[in-house]
């Protein structure tokens, strides 16, 4: 224990200063939600009243008009966790019934906005997935984005005799294309360092060194508020084939096997597949494009264990990050063992730092009886 945590928050336009003090004694609240497959987004809380400094000079001045860019990181014990990098979207002033009641809302959502304002016409003749994807980023490189993109497992050059990859979408609704067309991901991790960001196309994160395990049920090792597990037992699915049988001309339906390139197991038993669904649109595509297919389909299967829970930040000694592994203790040898952090929601306060947290993996059972660390 012993530890404290301090709230850095900056705003400006492309490049960011500290917020002004008055902005910062009248700070409520703060809220930021990090989840995988959506994107993130933050909630600040100010009070106000008419005669305040907020409402009659940073408001009217247009301080927290949209886009404006906001930068959250908190200090955790020294080490400082950039959570939010992000653009102002609304806000809403509640004057309140009473004096000093009222309260100014401010919303807003992560940097991927930008790349998702206006449609772009583009073409990248020759170029690989991963290649196309970082061109798109590093048109962003003045607000600090870093692209780290991952070449698919199965590399593919487009020949442009044959074909030249055309974008007509926004940057973002492209980024998510390309990522669909080979099982991949696009989302923005904050960070290093305030201003800075990783524009991350690739697989989701399932392999790595782990976060500090949570504990439950353990007296006073906890290190959680609550957690608590679920299973749905039709969350998985069996994808399949269709293939006619050139003389009976009878369709037979191929099961396809689930590939883990990209989605490695975290549970020695997994779940059964109840549910069968067929992958359609494949007769029009090369063997390459069908096996990418067929990879991205079998990655996106569901998980049937999920996990919800709560923590105190200095009880846990860091932030929970999303969209990372975290090892589970305490709740049993069907539940125990590593995760996939699916979201994470952190909520600050005046002396209070909490986050409510959702887990994901694919069965049952650990492959390790150890947690660590």
């Amino acid at each position: 224990m012993g530890k404290s945590v301090q709230l850095l928050l900056r705003i400006g336009n492309v490049v960011t200063i500290p917020a002004p003090q008055a902005l910062m004694d009248a700070l409520q609240s703060v809220q930021v939600t990090s989840s995988a497959g959506a994107r993130s987004g933050f909630q600040l809380t100010f009070a106000v009243s008419k005669r305040s400094v907020i409402t009659t000079a940073l408001l009217p001045a247009g301080l927290l008009d949209p886009p404006a860019r906001v930068v959250i990181a908190a200090v955790v014990g020294g080490s400082t966790e950039v959570l939010m990098d992000g653009v102002i979207t609304r806000h809403e002033l509640n004057p309140g019934e009473a004096p000093g009641a009222g309260t100014l809302t401010v919303t807003g959502e992560d940097l991927t906005l930008l790349m998702d304002l206006r449609t772009e016409q583009a073409c990248y003749p020759a170029l690989p997935h991963h290649a196309r994807a970082t061109l798109v980023v590093l048109k962003y490189a003045m607000y600090g984005m870093v692209p780290l993109a991952i070449p698919p497992v199965i590399a593919t050059v487009p020949n442009p005799i044959d074909r030249i990859p055309i974008q007509s979408s926004t940057d973002l609704e492209y980024l998510n294309s390309l990522g669909e067309e080979v099982g991949y991901t696009f989302y923005l991790v904050p960070g290093p360092v305030p201003g800075a960001s990783i524009a991350y196309w690739g697989p989701e994160i399932r392999i790595g060194v782990p976060q500090p395990a949570l504990t439950t049920n353990s007296g006073a090792a906890d290190n959680v508020d609550s957690l608590s597990f679920g299973f749905d037992g039709l969350s998985r699915k069996q994808y399949t084939v269709r293939i006619t049988e050139p003389n009976t001309k009878i369709g037979v339906s191929v099961p396809i096997p689930s590939l883990s390139l990209l989605k490695p197991p975290l549970a020695a038993r997994p779940a059964t597949t109840l549910k069968e669904e067929p992958i359609v649109k494949l007769t029009d595509r090369s063997i390459t494009e069908a096996m990418l297919r067929a990879i991205s389909v079998t990655s996106k299967s569901a998980d049937a264990v999920t996990g919800q829970g709560k923590l105190d930040v200095l009880r846990y000694g860091q932030a929970l990050k999303a969209r990372g592994l975290v090892g589970v203790r305490g709740a049993g040898l069907n539940y125990d063992g590593l995760y996939y952090v699916k979201s994470v929601t952190h909520d600050i306060k005046r002396g209070e730092y909490t986050q409510s947290f959702s887990l994901a993996r694919d069965g049952f059972v650990p492959f390790s009886d150890r947690v660590s660390p």
